[in-house]
């Protein structure tokens, strides 16, 4: 079994760069699953991100104002760490 990262309101509206209201909204409209711990709600993680693709103007401001805009940083380039499986094929046949 996989774990659930889940996330309050305000947590997801800082991550995906929107409102608190928006997220509100989402809940209301029953596009993001959550579950009610101590009269709070605790948003899934994996139906925000889901949410966000579907919906154009939340994925926009996530790649410009939320988490989106930081995805090229996260790309690692050293090959002795993480291969890219293209990059090791490109360098055998550069080899041959």
């Amino acid at each position: 079994m996989k774990p659930v990262i889940r996330l309050s309101v305000s947590e997801a509206a800082k991550l995906f760069g929107i409102s608190q209201r928006t997220i509100r909204r989402a809940i209301k409209t029953q596009e993001i699953t959550y579950v009610v711990v101590q009269g709070r709600y605790k948003l899934s993680f994996e139906s925000l991100l889901r949410w966000s693709q579907r919906t154009t103007t939340v994925r926009n401001k996530r790649d410009g104002k939320g988490i989106g805009q930081f995805v090229d940083q996260w790309k690692i380039h050293n090959k002795l760490f993480s291969p890219n499986p293209k990059s090791i094929k490109e360098d055998k046949d550069k080899k041959e």
